[in-house]
């Protein structure tokens, strides 16, 4: 069983929690859901003993496992010469038992390699077979999907619904789990609080939407009665007597009262709204690689990669996890040092990055100083501007390092919308927003001038972006798009 009574959390001066209560019982599959970057890692956090400083009483019975959704170090991992040495440490499985596992994930690997050379994505496939075989009393699971496709996703959720132990899971897509779900956890970030719902998904997602629309109401029925103040006071306006004075004073402190208990819309029915930037001028070849080879060990991942990008152009990368994808985007960025080869930029060549693993992030630093650094913009032009991305009052002062995967990506995309680029390199840049946002940030890219390499394992998103020109891996292949191709995006 697992208790949280009055529990409170902040960081700095800022309240993530306040008064939080709920219970979860034995053996039961909770959803927990909320907009990135309202608390839902670290409530995970927090459960597990590893964060200090709230107040309140939390009691976890029994051993508790966490899949976070991002695996960059691990020290289990890192001290572990397998794959096999990793996922079963105990010996408790034969090989056939773990392969049944990776297949279901749609993971290829072979039990003896050096995990450590995995990609991003394997590495968090890895992570989950990992935490599966070990069958914990509370598992705990941060977007276990997020490196799937459809098939991975639909094995995986099958699994779960029969899992033995107590289940939490953050998702964007417990619709595939909803028939083994029996209550939701919602983080409220307006009132700082988690409510409660019992039932599956499905039954959440309709009271959540009659409960919204009758907010909606409420608002607008009270922004009506305040413009009717408003319009009041605006006729008091020639009442000079004493009576008059006063009588305007006490309407003046009602509207004032009325616009304080004006309610706030949720967060998540919030858009955030992107307009990329015009690119600056460049060359009509602004970026060439030529015979790029490389190597990790024995691993062969590139043999004689040739590119050329052309303005305007729109390639994308597309191959399962592992298959060199983001080897490559290293080395085209300067990350990553070739074997052989070379990478050429035109003069006038700007490249806006975003990966999923936030390497060009410095995570001690905070947040409004990592965008002033990044854009070379000013303090007061970066708190406007980052307040449209959900990063306001204190939050600006976080560190880097505190930050969910959603909002690392908000920061990603808020300084690469605050600056002016030609060339954009997106590897995976949806994995960790939730559904809405995504939509936001495609349209944003559909709209876009310059140049764009992307990744993505979500054939939608490729779909609907159009690309001129794949680059298939590992056949290192550059064709003309087809969408026949979509089929292979979902690979993983």
């Amino acid at each position: 069983m697992l208790k949280v009574a009055d529990l409170s959390f902040s960081f700095s001066d800022t309240p993530l929690y306040e008064k939080v209560n709920f219970i979860v019982g034995k053996g039961q599959k909770i959803g927990l859901v909320g907009p990135n970057g309202s608390g839902k890692s670290t409530l995970f956090n927090i459960l597990l003993g590893h964060e200090d400083g709230y107040k309140g009483k939390v009691e976890v019975n029994g051993n508790t496992v966490l899949v976070p959704q991002e695996v960059k170090y691990d020290p289990e991992m890192e001290k572990s010469d397998t794959v096999r040495s990793y996922v079963d440490s105990k010996n408790d499985y034969q090989d056939f038992e773990i392969y049944k596992i990776f297949d279901g994930l749609g993971f290829s690997i072979n039990l003896f390699d050096d995990p450590k050379i995995l990609s991003g994505g394997q590495k968090t496939k890895l992570a989950l077979s990992r935490a599966l075989l070990q069958k914990s009393d509370t598992l705990l699971l941060d977007e276990p999907t997020n490196f799937m496709d459809d098939t991975g996703k639909i094995w995986l959720m099958n699994f779960l619904s029969n899992y033995e132990g107590t289940l939490i899971v953050v998702s964007h897509d417990l619709k595939l789990l909803d028939r083994a779900i029996d209550k939701v956890l919602a983080v409220n970030p307006v009132t700082k609080t988690i409510d409660e719902y019992k039932g599956n998904y499905s039954a959440y997602l309709k009271l959540k939407a009659e409960k919204e629309k009758l907010l909606a109401k409420q608002i607008l029925i009270k922004q009506k009665h305040i413009k009717h103040l408003e319009e009041g006071l605006r006729k008091m306006a020639r009442f000079n007597s004493k009576k008059g004075v006063r009588k305007k004073t006490l309407q003046r402190k009602k509207l004032g009262r009325e616009k304080m208990d004006l309610p706030d819309l949720p967060k998540e029915v919030r858009v955030i709204r992107i307009n990329l930037p015009e690119p600056s001028r460049v060359g009509e070849l602004p970026l060439r690689a030529t015979n790029i080879s490389k190597s990790f060990g024995n691993v062969q991942v590139l043999v004689n990669l040739t590119l050329t990008l052309r303005r305007g152009e729109r390639i994308a990368f597309i191959g399962p996890n592992g298959s060199g994808k983001s080897t490559f985007i290293k080395i085209l960025m300067g990350l990553l040092n070739p074997d052989s080869g070379e990478v050429i930029l035109d003069d006038r060549t700007d490249v806006g990055y975003y990966s999923q693993e936030f390497e060009l992030f410095d995570f001690n630093k905070n947040v409004i100083d990592t965008f002033v650094e990044k854009t070379k913009r000013d303090t007061g032009f970066a708190r406007s501007f980052l307040g449209r991305f959900m990063f306001s009052g204190d939050k600006v002062f976080q560190k880097v390092s505190l930050l969910s995967g959603g909002e690392k990506t908000r920061l990603s995309i808020a300084v690469l919308t605050g600056c002016n680029h030609n060339v954009l390199v997106l590897d995976e840049p949806t994995t960790y927003l939730d559904v809405m946002s995504q939509r936001v940030i495609l349209e944003a890219l559909k709209d876009y001038k310059g140049t764009i390499i992307i990744v993505s394992h979500t054939p939608e998103f490729v779909r609907e972006l159009n690309p001129h020109k794949a680059l298939l891996f590992p056949e290192e292949k550059l064709v003309f798009w087809d969408n026949d191709l979509l089929e292979k995006v979902g690979e993983i």
